[in-house]
């Protein structure tokens, strides 16, 4: 074959083999299309606490991995109860029963579908640096001389522990002022007084990624008026299982507890963002959730 031929046998090759990965790539891309389908828009509420941020983000990068999009709205508990009851929000990832949000739960229970246990056992109450030699929410009284101020350090004032701590205040005959902030702004104010080791009492509750990082002890309640310990459900709004059944699948599968939660809270506070962190743990944590939707 002269050198004219062989050029002309070369260039062909290469076209053929060109058309040929053109043809698989785009077998790729529509075999990557149908293994990701578009299942359209799906809406989560939750309020700022650690935990709440934490699941909300992991199940939105999961259901996106499904192909759903998936739109986070940030607000106070009462407003992602009524957002569920009216359908204006599918799904709110944190239901704290029978204790903590029964006066929601009772306000709205007709108007919204409650799902599965995810994590059973969690506390709450008043939270004090071990260091401190009060042991009782009984003994915060004789011992208002150790503060500046005789304040306990809240959270969102829409919060269910806020009514809680409220209560606790009259049922104690606390001379304590409790103090509207936020979940952030309460740790913030924790870890303050933590470094120089200055009082403060916290409401705090558990799971939190706080017990991790700070040795803390709970007021003993001899009243019991923040109850015994609440187990956490998921809920969302009516006709949102008839809609989307896969995905209440998925998350009635979904089971948490004190190591795993914790990991995810912890990884989220490292990396400084919710998204970033809850990536990072379900890449670490893969076999787990593939449990969950399968």
């Amino acid at each position: 074959m002269n050198f004219v031929g062989l050029s002309l046998l070369l260039a062909l090759s290469f076209a053929l083999a060109a058309c040929s990965s053109n043809e698989n790539a785009g077998e790729n891309t529509e075999n990557n299309n149908e293994a990701v389908e578009e299942k359209g828009e799906l809406v989560f509420g939750y309020n700022n606490w650690s935990e709440n941020i934490a699941v909300t983000n992991m199940w939105k990068i999961l259901l996106e991995e499904q192909g759903y999009e998936v739109e986070l709205k940030s607000m106070e508990k009462s407003p992602v109860w009524a957002g569920i009851a009216g359908g204006d929000l599918d799904v709110a990832a944190e239901v704290w029963l029978p204790i903590t949000d029964e006066p929601l739960y009772e306000e709205y229970k007709e108007d919204l579908d409650l799902h599965e246990t995810w994590y059973e056992g969690t506390g709450l109450g008043l939270v004090v640096p071990a260091y401190m030699n009060i042991d009782s929410i009984d003994e915060l009284n004789d011992n208002k001389d150790l503060f500046e101020e005789a304040q306990i350090v809240g959270i969102d004032p829409g919060a269910s522990l806020m009514r809680l701590t409220n209560d606790t205040i009259t049922e104690y005959g606390l001379d304590y002022e409790l103090i509207e902030s936020s979940g952030p702004a309460m740790m913030t104010e924790l870890d303050k007084a933590y470094e120089d080791e200055e009082p403060i009492v916290v409401t705090l509750w558990n799971p939190h990624w706080a017990f991790a990082d700070y040795d803390l002890k709970y007021l003993e309640d001899p009243k019991n008026v923040y109850g015994d310990p609440d187990d956490i459900y998921y809920m969302t709004r009516k006709g949102f299982e008839a809609d989307h059944p896969e995905v209440v699948t998925w998350m009635n599968n979904w089971q948490m507890d004190d190591a795993s939660l914790g990991s995810l809270m912890s990884i989220i506070n490292e990396e400084g963002d919710a998204e970033t962190g809850a990536k990072k743990w379900i890449e670490e944590n893969r076999d787990l959730v593939d449990e969950w939707v399968k």
